[in-house]
């Protein structure tokens, strides 16, 4: 579906709506060996665009996610909320040894990492995007 098929049937106010979540939204844009370049959103891992160049697949990316929002929005989903407006609360206990925790607080430390809990967070959201790239574009 093209954006101007979108147009004749999404109201104006949801399309909106969906380009203003959509504009918060962080985009990761990365090279891809046969389609130039693939991008997604942290938000919305599972929606995927490609482009020839950087500017192209975020501007199709913004596209594909503008009307996987406005359809959710349509059909009286929530769609995810940027995640710089989304607070952390929900919580997830993992049990370590003190050597585990050694080595991932040291590694953490070393990539830049303000504490543990962001380095497993960014450990854990890099497996978690592996594991949606079977999904097609």
């Amino acid at each position: 579906m093209q954006p101007k098929d979108l147009k004749k049937i999404l109201t104006p106010a949801v399309l909106r709506k969906a380009e203003k979540l959509v504009d918060g939204y962080k985009m990761v844009i990365e090279p891809h060996k046969e389609a130039g370049f693939v991008g997604s959103a942290v938000e919305f891992p599972t929606a995927f665009a490609k482009g020839k160049t950087r500017e192209k697949c975020l501007e199709a990316t913004k596209e594909v996610l503008t009307a996987a929002v406005a359809t959710m929005i349509h059909l009286g989903g929530t769609p995810p909320a940027p995640a710089s407006a989304q607070r952390r609360t929900a919580q997830v206990n993992v049990r370590l040894t003190p050597t585990e925790k050694d080595l991932m607080a040291r590694a953490a430390a070393d990539s830049g990492f303000k504490g543990l809990g962001d380095f497993l967070r960014a450990a854990a959201m890099t497996s978690v995007k592996s594991a949606f790239k079977h999904l097609p574009s």
